[in-house]
Order: C-alpha cells, then structure tokens, then sequence
C-alpha cells in the first residue's frame, strides 16, 4: 500500500511539474518554522524517550500550473532529532541516546489553495520530503554522524491560511505534519527501524 501511494504521488507530482512549465506564476515565501520531532523505533527493547524542539527556515517555491493548484519545492535548513532508549548490554541498566540532528531539505509537492475570501486564502499541501544530514551530535555535543544515515525520506501533510498585505505580498500561517518512512540511524548492535517525525508550525512571508 505504501509503495502504491509513493508512485501515485510521484505520478502526480511529476504531471503538475510538466505542467507548471507551460503556464502559471511563480512565487517565493521565506519560512521560519519551529517545531517539535521526535524518533520512533520498531525494536521492542529500545523505547522512545520524547522530543526536541527544532526549526526549520529557507526557500519555498510555488510554480502555479492553475489558478489554484501549484507545483510545490524549496530549500530549508532543518533541525530536529529525538531521544531513545536502550538496554545495555550485560547490565538491566537502560541508556538513552539523544540525537540532535540538522539536514538539507528539499520537499517537493502539490499546494492546492481556496479562491480570495476577504484578502484570505486557505490551502492545503502534501507530498514528499527528502533530507541530507549535514550534521548529528549527542546531547553533549560529540559527533555521532557515523551512527546516523546520510539520506532521510518521508512524506508531508499540511494545511494553513495566506494573509493579504497588499500586491503579491502575503503572510502564511499554517501547521504540517511530517512522518518518515526511510530508516534514519544505522546499525548499532540492534536489529531496527527508526524513523523521524516532526510537527512544523508554519510561518513565513510570499513576496
């Protein structure tokens, strides 16, 4: 089912690019988003021990190929990460490992957005979310990108509103939600999957 959504959506995406390049407006937002993640694993003997707060901020591109449905990409910067538990081996004595993670994002999706109700308009958007690590340290600081994977892959959803301030100038207030569907850590000792989700409360500026 997963896989069918993912080439679904890729279909989707695709179609509403080649569009976009025959017709429609471009738009830029600056985003400065904070935000809550957490780390998730499948392994019954590692639990997770709760969030980082986090922001995000860069780019957001919006290639109109209809008045109302638009080609969605960008550039942000990302930090987020999350804690979890594990047993120590020959001990009952738990540890936890904190990951604070920062990653090069580049979401690509389909923005769909409402018609002009008194300098209002209300959108929604999904689609996909692709990260790089550009860097992981524990809670004191030490480097730990050897036990983090370098690609990170999840999918968005997310809905919110643009202010009118006059021209093509707007405010973007919004909420999305992000879950991650690729194994985010490497192998250490434990046979698991971990991935990583976020709640981003969106803010930024449409020039």
């Amino acid at each position: 089912m997963k896989k069918q959504l993912f080439l679904l959506l890729f279909m989707a995406i695709t179609f509403a690019s080649v569009n976009a390049q025959e017709a429609g407006r471009t738009r830029f937002s600056f985003v400065l988003n904070p935000q809550i993640s957490w780390l998730k694993t499948n392994n019954v003997l590692a639990e997770a021990k709760g969030s980082l707060p986090g922001y995000n901020f860069g780019i957001i591109v919006d290639r109109f190929f209809d008045d109302n449905y638009a080609f969605c990409t960008g550039l942000t910067i990302n930090t987020n990460g999350g804690k979890l538990q594990y047993p120590m081996l020959g001990t009952n004595q738990p540890y936890t490992e904190t990951y604070r993670l920062k990653y090069l994002e580049i979401p690509i999706g389909l923005k769909l957005r409402s018609e002009d109700m008194h300098r209002t308009n209300f959108y929604g958007r999904f689609g996909l979310s692709q990260q790089i690590n550009i860097k992981a340290v524990d809670i004191n600081g030490k480097d730990i990108s050897d036990q983090v994977k370098l690609f990170d892959l999840g999918y968005h959803l997310g809905a919110g509103i643009e202010y009118s301030v006059g021209g093509r100038n707007a405010l973007i207030f919004g909420l999305l939600f992000n879950n991650g569907f690729a194994d985010v850590t490497k192998k250490n000792g434990f046979d698991d999957k971990t991935i990583h989700n976020r709640f981003v409360f969106e803010f930024g500026f449409i020039f």
